[in-house]
């Protein structure tokens, strides 16, 4: 696992290496074993290396036979073993054992390199015959990469604070008092849709692109893998006809995800997705499994530290369990320091945390993540199917039942039941694609409208998500769930808590043969009634106890609500600060009415208020001054 970043100088001037080296410093976290530099003129690349395998040797850039081809890339290639035997039958001379030299000479052979690969992935390799540097990123976005690009330059990064870096790149928010949009878009989903960023005129790489950069500076896009469409329901579909290959496929995407010349462990949270990866790789190790799990003071509803352990102990595994005191705003520098944007996803907290703990045991984690997206895991699948059959009632009934929940107060609690219903009930009042988008939105379009005025003249939907070839409603937000949340949130947060660890982060639900073989399953078996991912649970049969199998489903959160609802005195400080106001971005009479209400228990706003909290610490770090260095590191229970 790695970070990189590179530079072409279209004018024709030369790189400088001390300011490549200065961008690549940013980096460290993500590849604190080593260092590599190439310059060729006006264009120069550089990474850091996190060691993974090939520790003796694989040092990057990496080259083909005459030096021709140069690599940098961060991340891993599973099926790099099966494609050497094939080059190296085809005369490819092989200098290193590791998985990335395959890249390059797999680019010799002019087949489209991305596709033939079988990983996670964000590489730049420079053609130096034909002057030209091609980009790549993974199927399902993995592993970031961002550019900037003007009439005179092109950079690339794994991070965009190596970005910012380069003294030729404006430092400017698309969060602008004038034009509503790009924050009536972050306030609704809790993070900016890619390919934009929080930064003007810094880009995402989307998933499944390649990137083409010729001197000229003319740039060519490519995407060469699409999320794979949904089979529709079959009624005569049985579970039991499906579930030997499913096995078969998850157990090859755990296998291949074992290789590792440093220590290997698993996040355990005690659900079902990361409780079936331990099961797979404890039957494939010849030692115990190194688990981690984590747990929150204040909220018992949001501590699965005891399902862990269930499973730990049914698989014996070697468990070590960690529990935390409240640390939210502690830690709210450190983690948008590393985000390098706002992001309303609490959630990065734990992640972050047990990514360092788990870091001082092994360098490697298998997760769970992407059973949800793979197999309708999300609560909010199952309420948008019975949204789906109550629209048959009056709307005037539903949007007074929405009218009544508003007059309850909210718990902090996991399962709140107010909070849950007044949620349910808001959403129901809408067409089935805005009241999906209405469950999943951190700021409804009525709060958004009050506290932005002008946003609501820039509705944010998810239209362009949407696969309209697509014929059933419910697959048709599970195919777009995997094109926006699952890139632009989870997976940013993955990446970024992981490698600000140093830790690598292996998903094998996110396997792309995998999640070719699941599309083909009738949607029936994975929502089957109310019950969300049917096929995954019978397929978990006899590999773990029934009770973990069919427990309700739990997300990965922490108890921000009753931490912020304890002391808001650190949250009121940062959002009626003199800077906060002086921004003109949110209408302040609304921010007061929001941290009141949540002090006092009428509401639980701790989604929007994160969200506010990390909009406010990003600009004062990125925007307002100098940019310098990651804040200092908090201790994991401050």
């Amino acid at each position: 696992m790695c970070g990189i970043c590179g530079i072409i100088h279209f004018d024709g001037n030369p790189v400088d290496r001390e300011l490549l080296a200065g961008m690549n410093d940013r980096l460290r976290h993500r590849g604190p074993d080593g260092e590599g530099t190439f310059i060729d003129g006006n264009m120069g690349l550089a990474m850091r290396r996190l060691k993974i395998i090939d520790i003796a040797g694989s040092d990057q850039p990496l080259t083909n036979e005459d030096g021709s081809i140069v690599l940098i890339f961060n991340g891993e290639i599973y099926n790099y073993r099966e494609l050497r035997r094939g080059l190296e039958a085809r005369g490819h001379r092989f200098k290193t054992d590791g998985d990335g030299e395959t890249i390059a000479h797999l680019y010799e052979e002019r087949y489209g390199v991305a596709k033939r690969l079988r990983g996670m992935f964000a590489f730049a390799l420079w053609d130096a015959k034909r002057k030209r540097l091609v980009l790549a990123r993974d199927r399902f976005g993995q592993k970031p990469l961002y550019y900037y690009v003007d009439r005179k330059i092109f950079i690339f990064a794994s991070e965009i604070k190596a970005i910012l870096a380069h003294p030729a790149v404006p430092r400017v928010s698309r969060f602008d008092a004038d034009d509503r949009r790009a924050l009536a878009e972050y306030l609704s989903f809790g993070y900016v849709p890619a390919p934009e960023t929080a930064f003007a005129g810094i880009k995402m790489l989307e998933p499944a692109t390649t990137l083409r950069v010729d001197l000229s500076g003319a740039l060519q896009k490519g995407r060469y893998w699409q999320v794979p469409r949904l089979a529709p329901p079959v009624s005569s579909a049985k579970a039991a006809n499906c579930i030997g290959e499913l096995r078969e496929q998850l157990e090859e995407a755990v296998k291949l995800r074992l290789v590792s010349d440093v220590p290997l462990g698993a996040f355990l949270s005690g659900g079902l997705d990361s409780s079936l990866i331990v099961a797979l790789m404890q039957k494939h190790s010849n030692a115990a499994v190194k688990t981690f799990s984590i747990g929150f003071a204040g909220d018992d509803s949001f501590d699965e530290t005891p399902y862990a352990e269930r499973v730990a102990r049914h698989l014996d595994t070697e468990h070590k369990a960690f529990r935390v005191e409240p640390a939210a705003l502690r830690l709210l520098p450190e983690l948008v320091w590393y985000h390098d944007q706002p992001f309303a996803d609490s959630s990065a907290i734990p992640t972050y945390l047990v990514s360092k703990l788990t870091r001082e045991q092994v360098t490697v984690a298998l997760t769970g993540d992407g059973g949800d997206e793979l197999f309708a895991g999300y609560e909010r699948f199952y309420a948008a199917a019975l949204m789906h059959k109550l629209s048959v009632l009056p709307a005037s009934l539903r949007r007074g039942a929405a009218g009544l929940l508003r007059r309850l107060p909210e718990g902090t609690g996991y399962y709140d039941p107010v909070k849950r219903a007044r949620r349910f009930a808001r959403a129901a009042s809408l067409p089935l694609e805005q009241a999906y988008f209405d469950l999943v939105r951190v700021f409804d379009s009525a709060l958004l409208a009050e506290i932005c005025p002008g946003a609501d003249g820039h509705p944010p939907f998810m239209n362009p998500y949407l696969n309209t070839c697509q014929r059933h409603p419910i697959a048709k937000l599970v195919e777009a769930n995997m094109r926006s949340y699952l890139p632009d949130d989870l997976l940013i947060k993955a990446d970024r808590c992981s490698m600000q660890a140093s830790l690598e982060a292996r998903a094998p639900f996110l396997d792309h043969k995998l999640a070719e073989y699941a599309a083909t399953i009738p949607f029936n078996l994975k929502l089957n009634g109310s019950r969300t991912k049917h096929i995954l649970k019978e397929a978990a049969r006899g590999m773990l106890p029934d009770d973990i199998i069919d427990r309700k489903k739990h997300g990965f959160g922490v108890p921000l609500g009753a931490w912020l609802r304890r002391d808001m005195d650190g949250a009121r400080e940062i959002l009626l600060s003199r800077r906060a106001r002086e921004r003109g971005l949110l209408l302040m009479s609304v921010v007061e009415r929001l941290i009141e209400e949540h002090e006092s228990g009428a509401r639980d706003h701790n989604r929007p208020l994160w969200a506010l909290l990390t909009l406010e610490e990003w600009h004062r770090q990125f925007v307002d001054g100098p940019l310098y260095q990651p804040p200092a590191q908090s201790r994991s229970n401050a």
